[in-house]
């Protein structure tokens, strides 16, 4: 098959966690961010290191993430080498000489070391799973924290580390196979040197993939830098678009939203500049939210290529049912600004929901055949997005992943029917015709609306606090000369407009996770009044919303359609 014959596929890998530094302490307030990076994003950096020649993929970092990765690397370098307090507790717990004795914070460390997968993360291995049983139970009691050791919680924190390492690393990494065949007793300079790996993982993680985009394997992308929904920061109408009996909230609009929204996106290209050293070609909107107004912005600010999901493309054309010409087809709004790609929503879902229950074999053999199938239902040139999260499946495949993901590049590679490639070499490739779109009906890669930010009680009342917000600094952010304040300032409001605690406000979230993100909002609410010398609103000392659902991957991800 000649090469302008062949379909092209795009795999990009969307990473993203939010904002959790307290920008007053410095502290961590969740240790998500370099938990997902010494497993997710270290053992997907290694899957495409070790692919066969040919092998392309898309990975998408918004800047908010990355100057995480780059903080955690330092300052466990700088714990290391100065004895600087890490800034995270958990990480403290791990290396520090003395552990708390404070009931409430031991009591807070035992329980973040049981979040983790039941069966594949705390169940297969037996030293863990017996630790994590005594400290449920002694949970449930109201002295049982009192009753666990020193040598309880070091090794519960070590095992927990071991747990979310990656799995490329637990297989390679000498230093880990004798910790996880010590098993148990494990003394400060066995814990110390799990640090100095987990720093060294940190450290050279943005590196390893500027490596891979200097061998061509992987295009980097960004999205708007703290991942807020760019179509509802410029008009809450547009909510309205692709579901018109949205409720909005009592504010009718976000103050000076447009100027907002094209800060997020100045800003996202010079951060990204500043981690690799070039400036993007693409965007990945946070959650695929496109709108007119918004994709016209993206091009304005100098990317080239966008993406959204599937149904937002079925919305907006005139026939409503996408066949494979219509949907694997990138397309400019009215023949102007950027190119924007519409995901395979079918495609993306089975590898984010279904696959992880199929043994490894079948499910690429399924998602190659499904492929395979598209290659004569359409017209040459053809490009099948799939666009997903790139961290959060992992922890329900077995192995983190390790057999599925390089078993699917190395089917896709072997395919000539199939040709691997990026979004900006797409923008090359002469054979791929851009279509043009005559509306774009505002939507997410979500159902293609954005309920899932709005609409809902608690959603709306967050974007009303945040208005109000927005209006105190609009009033205060003026009077500040010192430029250095005036950064931390502005980074704070962005902190605060980012997409995460809209998307877990909702009773169908799980109660942990809504009580945990509602209290980092109204903290990081909290702390702008104080930079802008404003008392906060008492409003802010009470929760949000609260939860009671019990959703798939514990409402980490959600499929495109219901």
């Amino acid at each position: 098959m000649c090469d302008e014959e062949r379909l092209r596929v795009v795999l990009c890998w969307h990473m993203h966690q939010p904002e959790y530094r307290d920008p007053l302490t410095g502290e961590y307030l969740a240790p998500w961010t370099y938990l997902h990076a010494i497993k997710d994003y270290v053992d997907m950096a290694a899957h495409l290191e070790n692919a066969p020649e040919g092998v392309q993929a898309v990975v998408n970092f918004p800047p908010v993430l990355l100057e995480q990765i780059a903080s955690y690397g330092k300052r466990i370098q700088d714990f290391l080498q100065q004895n600087k307090p890490p800034g995270d507790p958990l990480l403290a717990a791990l290396a520090m000489e003395t552990l708390p004795e404070g009931r409430d914070q031991r009591r807070r460390l035992l329980e973040r070391c049981l979040q983790a997968h039941p069966e594949l993360m705390i169940g297969r291995f037996a030293p863990y799973s017996r630790l994590v049983a005594l400290t449920r139970h002694a949970l449930e009691t109201d002295i049982g924290p009192d009753y666990l050791s020193d040598a309880h919680l070091t090794d519960l924190v070590t095992w927990y580390h071991l747990a979310w390492l990656g799995e490329t690393v637990r297989r390679q990494d000498e230093r880990v196979r004798c910790l996880i065949h010590k098993e148990q007793g494990y003394d400060l300079s066995d814990r110390r040197g799990l640090l100095e790996l987990i720093g060294e993982l940190l450290s050279g993680l943005l590196d390893r993939y500027k490596y891979l985009v200097d061998r061509g394997r992987v295009e980097l992308s960004t999205t708007p830098y703290t991942h807020p929904i760019l179509p509802l920061l410029i008009d809450f109408d547009s909510a309205r678009e692709a579901r018109p009996d949205t409720v909005l909230p009592e504010a009718s609009h976000y103050p000076g939203g447009h100027e907002r929204a094209l800060w997020q996106l100045h800003r996202a290209r010079e951060s990204f500049a500043e981690h690799f050293g070039y400036e993007p070609g693409g965007c990945w909107p946070s959650e695929g939210g496109v709108s007119g107004s918004a994709l016209a912005m993206t091009g304005q600010c100098g990317f080239l290529w966008s993406a959204s999901g599937q149904s937002v493309l079925r919305h907006s054309l005139e026939d409503k049912d996408p066949d494979s010409d219509a949907l694997h087809r990138p397309y400019r709004l009215n023949n102007e600004g950027p190119v924007c790609f519409f995901r395979d929503d079918e495609l993306a879902d089975l590898i984010g929901f279904s696959y992880s229950h199929w043994h490894g074999d079948d499910a690429v053999a399924d998602f190659v055949k499904r492929l395979q199938s598209l290659v004569t239902e359409g017209k040459p040139g053809r490009v099948v997005a799939v666009i997903l999260d790139g961290e959060n499946p992992w922890e329900y495949y077995p192995d983190n992943g390790f057999h599925f993901v390089p078993a699917l590049y190395r089917a896709l590679i072997d395919n000539h029917s199939l040709q691997l490639t990026t979004f900006s070499e797409c923008l090359k490739d002469e054979a791929v015709e851009v279509g043009s779109l005559p509306e774009l009906v505002a939507g997410s890669w979500v159902y293609g609306d954005f309920g899932t930010w709005m609409g809902d009680v608690g959603k709306n009342r967050a974007w009303d606090l945040l208005c109000k917000a927005k209006t105190v600094f609009d009033e205060r952010y003026p009077l500040i000369s010192d430029k250095a304040e005036q950064a931390t300032v502005l980074r704070q409001l962005a902190v605060c407009e980012g997409s995460d605690w809209f998307w877990w406000f909702g009773d169908y979230n799980p109660a942990e996770a809504v009580a945990e993100f509602d209290r980092l909002f109204r903290r990081h609410l909290t702390i702008l009044y104080e930079l802008l010398d404003t008392p906060p609103p008492a409003e802010l000392d009470n929760p949000i919303s609260s939860g009671s659902g019990g959703p798939e991957m514990g409402g980490t991800m959600r499929r495109s359609h219901e």
